[in-house]
């Protein structure tokens, strides 16, 4: 199902022209509304004049985590106050949040862009959307909650926490779409298990999972275990919030970005430089079409790559392969690039090993020293002490095999690792520096 089929299958001409038409109009209006963007293309020695074509995107300098942080809490905005209609906020982990605000137009923009999500996942009016995303500050709830409506679905605003509740309202509502963070799709598999409540006895049907990277094997483990279709989804508070790209149902073979909205480009993290399609680096984004935030060349920190090849459901957009990691997620191990994805995509090819797992870095002297501890199934744990030292073993080189670098693999017992509502929390990292 395409949502909005005239933008959605525009010949790639008539995209890159409207690209152009909206990047133009873009880069003279925050040149002349927002001080910070001015001064810094000022210092580039570029000016509006200078974008003739897309190719000119390059000359523009990058935005960074840190430019929102330095102008906190309004200081990007590119209207005035009054016109904001809505403020959301990141949850500030690492410092001070990272504000974004929304106008009347851009709140329908956003609510367009999500229902293209919605029925890039087969979502149509009638379904019962489950939205177990969080509401509030977070962009995920509000975000998905107008575009089911505007799909003309019926949304339950669930929102994240109280897993018990939540299934039974599944059951008893007849929900038939979810939508959390993969993590917390596991996480209500495992309730049902312990509550005996069968997920094929449930109408789900599909789940849209985003907010977090997951791997291919994890998406086969909650396709098992909750008895649907998962789907990635992606999108970012300083971009949007989601609503920036989409698996469709009948690819899932790359993700669907909405270019009539963002322009995406990969490059190299170290040197800044574009890549090629195909070529996996650090994801940008541009916004053609927001009035309250816009933002130029922001610089995700996500490692991807990009996909030109058409895809069987008729959408012309680009797509970009799943998030492998994020540049600011890597772990630098002895020398050696660590993603936590990595870690994922060993432990979820062995038989025995429950997709719950912490990794935790700490500093022995000189040397770093990872340690990896993960969940085994009820049967694996109660066997004797040499069958889990052989799985400890066999992980143990399975990871050295495929990263490069050594670690410790601590077996623990189901349930002992902190369950997520959100975003799970993969790394410790103990070291001081």
């Amino acid at each position: 199902m395409i949502w909005n089929e005239e933008f959605e299958t525009l010949p790639r001409e008539a995209l890159e022209a409207l690209q152009l038409k909206r990047l133009k109009a873009l880069v003279e209006r925050v040149y002349a509304t927002v001080p910070y963007y001015r001064q810094k293309m000022n210092e580039a020695g570029v000016k509006p004049d200078d974008i003739k074509s897309l190719n000119d995107l390059k000359k523009l300098p990058f935005t960074t985590k840190d430019d929102l942080r330095e102008n906190y809490p309004f200081g990007l905005f590119a209207v005035p106050l009054e016109r904001v209609i809505r403020i959301h906020a990141s949850s500030g982990t690492t410092g001070k949040p990272t504000v974004v605000g929304y106008t009347r137009r851009d709140i329908d923009t956003w609510a367009e862009l999500m229902a293209r999500t919605l029925a890039c996942g087969g979502t149509r009016q009638g379904d019962i959307v489950h939205n177990a995303y969080g509401y509030g500050l977070f962009t995920g709830g509000l975000g998905a909650h107008y575009g089911a409506e505007k799909l003309g679905a019926t949304v339950i605003p669930m929102s994240g926490g109280n897993t018990k509740r939540q299934i039974m309202i599944m059951q008893d509502f007849g929900s038939t779409v979810l939508l959390c963070t993969p993590s917390y799709a596991l996480n209500l598999a495992e309730v049902m298990q312990e509550e005996g409540v069968d997920p094929s006895t449930l109408k789900l049907r599909v789940g849209l999972f985003g907010a977090e990277p997951w791997s291919e094997k994890m998406r086969e483990e909650i396709e098992k275990k909750l008895c649907i279709s998962a789907l990635d989804i992606y999108g970012l508070s300083e971009v949007i919030g989601p609503g920036v790209a989409s698996e469709c149902i009948e690819g899932k073979r790359g993700l669907h970005i909405f270019e009539d909205h963002f322009i995406p480009e990969v490059i190299d993290p170290e040197t800044g430089e574009v890549l090629p399609y195909g070529e996996t680096g650090e994801l940008v984004f541009t916004t053609l079409t927001k009035e309250a935030f816009p933002v130029i060349r922001y610089r995700t920190r996500d490692i991807t790559r990009l996909i030109p090849e058409p895809c069987v459901c008729g959408r012309t957009f680009i797509r970009m392969e799943r998030v492998s990691g994020r540049t600011d997620d890597m772990l630098i191990i002895r020398g050696v690039n660590v993603f936590p994805s990595q870690i994922e995509h060993v432990l979820m090819s062995i038989e025995g090993v429950e997709p719950h797992y912490q990794i935790i870095v700490d500093r022995e002297g000189a040397l770093d020293v990872m340690e990896v501890q993960v969940e085994v199934n009820e049967k694996i744990f109660s066997d004797e002490i040499k069958k889990l030292e052989t799985l400890s073993k066999r992980i143990e080189r399975d990871i050295k095999e495929m990263l490069g670098v050594s670690c410790r693999v601590k077996l623990v017992e189901p349930k002992t690792i902190q369950r997520s509502e959100g975003k799970a929390k993969r790394v410790i990292d103990r070291r001081k520096i």
